[in-house]
């Protein structure tokens, strides 16, 4: 028996990236924009981030974070206020100089300069720091939490779309508070959050921890990362969370009158999620026929396609109506009317990973039936009452979310390896595979060169530790840390 002809021009197997490449485009994602290194979001990839969004929103503010936005300009005088996060942002900095064009010999050119340059939004610490100065004067007036959905414009070299480009979309949620230990209570709660949103609603495999120090966020104390494994083996940087002590607030002056009357800085957090999570379920959930979506950020749970023939239209239409009005409240539907080929939209929405795709002929509509092609079980077809669909498309649902999250825990199974105990074998292990390595670590900063050499980094100290004694890896000492090693994105 022959095997199937696949939806994407190119297999995982061939090459991941150039894959990775065709399904974006073949699920109608996004497209490059004429200003290198940004993207143009089209609809499909946008719903699935307003899906995204909706989720995360509705958790914040059920936390007290309130939504606000900030000025898309920073007066670059205010980042040479945190030397330390204006080093870690130098090189990725997009900086505004001029503010009127003239034309000069026939083109368009800058004229008047600017007094203080600007930097495009990078991050909003310290902007947003500004305006907290402005707000806090008493204990009374802490907590604040503050979030805002924005864009930023870190001028990356080397581009990907959604997983590096120079304007993408995010979150960032910042908040100032009377004592550390809220502060720190805060970073690690909405570390808590992304996890949730990444392991349960996303179905990623994800390792939640603590960065270590030499690759924290520049001016952050702690922070806390989830890094999710991607099928080539390679790690993705999901989400960070960052404790940032009083730095920020020093920098900005955010002080406030203490209980006792004495002046005291507020402690500070920053947290945020991108667009690149889109990237992320590609990598993580798709297949050589395009992508696939967990139900909870689908777009559409079922995609309904009559196969229309001269003389059987108003009948099938009909039908089809009927299928979709029997569906529970919240099983979000379509029935697609395009003048399009029946075979050609079933292939489009099996690349834009649609849970279910149901193909309604005159066979189904006089039995009163539904033939559905389940897209993350290898295209399989099965056929009932459309009755009995209705009764149990939730279940379905629920079964169609765990094969994606039983796939991507066994892949990350198969390529977490624990085993590796000297940087002979870790060569070794990197020269045929690609994957996550457990590694005891003694803190010791010395060797790193040795990860460099590899193209490797400290990804993370994971939360969930073991406990046992070993040698670290790059010194050789006595360590008990448990640490993930791993090429990224």
């Amino acid at each position: 028996m022959t095997s199937r002809k696949n939806a994407l021009p190119i297999s995982r197997s061939e090459d991941f990236s150039a894959w990775y490449q065709a399904a974006i485009t073949g699920a109608d994602l996004a497209e490059n924009s004429s200003v290198r290194g940004c993207m143009v979001i089209k609809p499909y990839g946008y719903a699935i981030w307003e899906r995204m969004q909706r989720i995360l929103d509705d958790r914040f503010k059920e936390l007290g974070h309130q939504n606000a936005y900030f000025p898309l300009f920073i007066p670059l005088s205010l980042f040479e206020k945190e030397a330390e996060h204006v080093e870690g942002f130098a090189k990725e900095m997009a900086i505004v100089t001029h503010h009127r064009l003239e034309k000069v010999d026939g083109k368009l050119k800058p004229a008047g300069e600017l007094e203080t340059p600007l930097a495009v939004r990078p991050t909003s610490e310290l902007v947003i720091g500004e305006s907290m100065a402005r707000w806090i004067k008493s204990y009374r007036d802490l907590p604040v939490r503050i979030n805002q959905w924005c864009n930023v414009v870190r001028w990356e070299m080397r581009t990907r779309m959604f997983l590096r480009s120079s304007e993408f979309l995010w979150q960032e949620g910042h908040t100032a508070h009377e004592t550390e230990e809220e502060a720190k209570t805060q970073a690690r709660e909405m570390h808590e959050v992304y996890n949730w949103f990444i392991s349960d609603v996303l179905k990623l495999y994800g390792i939640p921890g603590l960065k270590p120090n030499h690759d924290k966020f520049a001016g952050a104390v702690e922070t806390y990362t989830v890094e999710t494994i991607m099928q080539d083996g390679k790690a993705l940087q999901a989400a960070t969370s960052h404790y940032l002590g009083q730095n920020f607030a020093r920098a900005v002056d955010i002080r406030f009158q203490s209980r006792s009357g004495t002046q005291e800085y507020a402690n500070t957090t920053s947290w945020g999620i991108t667009t690149r999570m889109i990237g992320a379920l590609v990598m993580s959930h798709g297949d050589d026929d395009g992508i696939n979506l967990p139900s909870a950020i689908a777009p559409y749970h079922v995609v309904i396609i009559p196969l229309l023939r001269s003389g059987n239209e108003d009948k099938l239409i009909c039908y089809c109506e009927k299928i979709k009005e029997s569906l529970p409240k919240g099983i979000r539907s379509i029935v697609d009317m395009k003048d399009i080929s029946p075979q050609n939209k079933k292939w489009d929405y099996i690349r834009k990973g649609v849970p279910f795709i149901l193909e309604i002929g005159l066979k189904e509509c006089d039995q009163e039936n539904v033939s559905i092609i389940k897209r993350a079980s290898n295209l399989e077809k099965e056929t009932c009452n459309i009755s009995e669909f209705a009764a149990n498309v939730e279940r379905l649902l629920e079964q169609h979310d765990k094969i994606l999250k039983d796939r991507i825990n066994e892949l990350a199974k198969n390529k977490i390896n624990n085993t590796i105990k000297t940087i002979d074998e870790l060569k070794e292990y990197f020269r045929s595979d690609t994957g996550f390595v457990k590694v005891k670590w003694s803190g010791s900063t010395d060797n790193l060169s040795v990860l460099d050499e590899l193209s490797l980094t400290i990804r993370c100290i994971p939360t969930s530790q073991s406990e046992t004694k070993g040698k670290c890896l790059l010194s050789g000492v006595d360590a008990t840390t448990d640490i993930i090693l791993a090429k990224s994105y």
